[in-house]
């Protein structure tokens, strides 16, 4: 009896009463409505303190490179301009803005240190001519035959141009290498961490090397071409050792001279006592090739 009042005191919900529901209508009541996905915003919240595996302790970013000064013709200008999108997309199109940033002042930063090229091109493509040992992959692996992504592209030129404009990337200081966060290179230890910025782990000189006295190359402009070093065939000969460009120019006269020259004479023997016969001299001139053997006589 008790139930049954219970019940008739109760209110239907609307997904309960015929004709104002369908199938699955239940679920729009729910006091209470699930998540139906993550919440990222929620998620990124802890994004920054999180980090790679530390390979040594952060140095921290410590003085500020100078602002860039450009100078030279307006081809070296539009060179410069080329070869550091070209790095800048190259090695860190699918990073943050500040990624591509970063590595922007890494290739200025080597341009005002004196173990580096003094130019922008140099600084890209020192090194293109080998097959290993390129400082920026990208110059010798064949990455430069994709062609970039438009919007990609117009980032990166983005990025390079405020940079030689002066604008400075400060968070990694005099930061002068960088490598990917799944390596750790042989050259890594000794060289002071700075910090990580996506997916790029920055360095600078230990010591005096890397410290803002050190860069003290002052930029004149002058800028080589776009593109990577022409590998030659020489180039490994040259790798070599010194070679005397005397002798070299010897070896090479001798080289060409026709080697006929010496067969016939060495098939042909001399006498010593007479010139070579031709065969048609008249009889009393037949002894004329000879040698005097008193002076005054007659041969």
């Amino acid at each position: 009896m008790g139930n049954a009042d219970e019940q008739a005191g109760l209110t239907a919900m609307p997904f309960e009463t015929p004709g104002e529901s369908f199938p699955g209508s239940a679920f729009y009541y729910l006091e209470d409505a699930p998540r139906l996905a993550a919440d990222y915003a929620e998620l990124r919240e802890d994004e920054g303190a999180l980090e790679t595996v530390e390979f040594a302790e952060s140095h921290g970013a410590g003085a500020a490179a100078e602002a860039f000064r450009q100078a030279g013709s307006g081809v070296d200008k539009a060179r410069a301009l080329q070869c550091l999108s070209m790095a800048v997309y190259y090695e860190a199109a699918s990073e943050s803005y500040g990624g591509q940033q970063a590595v922007a002042q890494v290739v200025l930063n080597r341009v005002a240190h004196p173990a580096y090229p003094a130019s922008v091109c140099g600084v890209v493509f020192q090194g293109s001519e080998r097959t290993t040992g390129c400082q920026f992959s990208f110059t010798c692996d064949g990455s430069l035959r994709r062609t970039p992504a438009r919007r990609g592209w117009a980032v990166a030129q983005s990025v390079a141009l405020a940079a030689l404009t002066g604008e400075v990337y400060r968070p990694i200081g005099l930061a002068t290498h960088y490598h990917t966060n799944y390596v750790n290179p042989y050259w890594a230890a000794s060289l002071d961490y700075i910090r990580t910025i996506g997916a790029h782990r920055f360095y600078r000189w230990k010591g005096g090397a890397g410290t803002a006295g050190a860069f003290t190359d002052a930029y004149a402009g002058s800028e080589p071409l776009a593109a990577p070093t022409v590998r030659r065939a020489d180039v490994r000969e040259l790798d070599s050792g010194p070679v005397s460009s005397a002798a070299t120019a010897r070896t090479g006269f001798e080289a060409a001279a026709p080697a006929a020259s010496a067969t016939a004479a060495a098939d042909t023997p001399r006498d010593a006592g007479k010139l070579p016969q031709s065969g048609t001299v008249r009889e009393e001139y037949a002894n004329s090739g000879r040698w005097i053997s008193q002076p005054g006589q007659q041969p």
